[in-house]
């Protein structure tokens, strides 16, 4: 303690030190502010949990629901088809598409997708492009000549359940237009080169000639039933 002594008067005086004020506390952020960020915290822990198999039972409290919305199937027409399905080919193709962008490095801007495409066709004789003159009888009805057009191919058929995606680059800028886009990554330019593949391989196979085959095993054996004896059919074009 300081000590002060005055001399006219002869008296001593003790000044007692003054404490040191305690430091002054920071305020800290305010309870509405850390609530939210607290419930975050507890909600990407809870995540992290369940996905890592930590918490298990969490899994019926996150599970993802499918609610199926969907209006009901209109009946937009009716078509009488004269065709006679002869045949049906299951097709596989592996399609790797890739698009790159002038002047730009693909981990910036390209895509290259790895995409196994499964699907079928049919092959058909259209009985309804033969008329009266495409079959001759002779008077016993004994013997029939049937002329025909060629078989032709059906549609390529993508099957969903078969089909899918096997690894899939894209690179920066693809990816942010993925995300602000309604449809990211699209696969349609890949659905129809592998249908374009599936109908070309349609094409060269024997699928055709395999529907004429049955075709005329078909007709051969409906005419016998009936009596003929001798059943002949052919194709070409009319």
């Amino acid at each position: 303690m300081p000590i002060h002594s005055h001399p006219a008067t002869g008296r001593t005086e003790v000044t007692p030190e003054r404490e040191p004020s305690p430091p002054r506390r920071r305020r800290g952020l305010p309870w509405w502010v850390k609530l939210p960020a607290a419930l975050a915290v507890i909600v990407v822990l809870l995540l992290l949990g369940t996905r890592l198999s930590l918490l298990p039972g969490l899994d019926d409290v996150f599970g993802e629901e499918t609610h199926d919305r969907s209006g009901p199937a209109l009946l937009k027409s009716i078509q009488d088809m004269s065709r006679y399905e002869a045949a049906s080919g299951n097709f596989q193709v592996v399609v790797d598409l890739e698009k790159d962008a002038k002047f730009l490095p693909d981990a910036v801007r390209g895509t290259r997708t790895l995409y196994v495409g499964a699907g079928t066709v049919g092959a058909y004789v259209d009985l309804g492009r033969a008329d009266g003159k495409s079959v001759t009888v002779n008077k016993d009805r004994t013997v029939a000549t049937i002329r025909l057009p060629h078989a032709e191919l059906g549609k390529p058929a993508l099957d969903a359940d078969r089909s899918y995606a096997v690894s899939k680059q894209r690179g920066l800028l693809d990816r942010l237009g993925d995300f602000f886009s309604d449809n990211p990554a699209d696969e349609r330019a890949v659905h129809r080169l592998a249908a374009q593949h599936i109908g070309k391989a349609a094409e060269e196979s024997e699928l055709a000639t395999r529907a004429e085959k049955n075709t005329t095993s078909m007709l051969q054996g409906l005419l016998h039933s009936l009596g003929f004896e001798r059943v002949t059919v052919t194709y070409g074009t009319r």
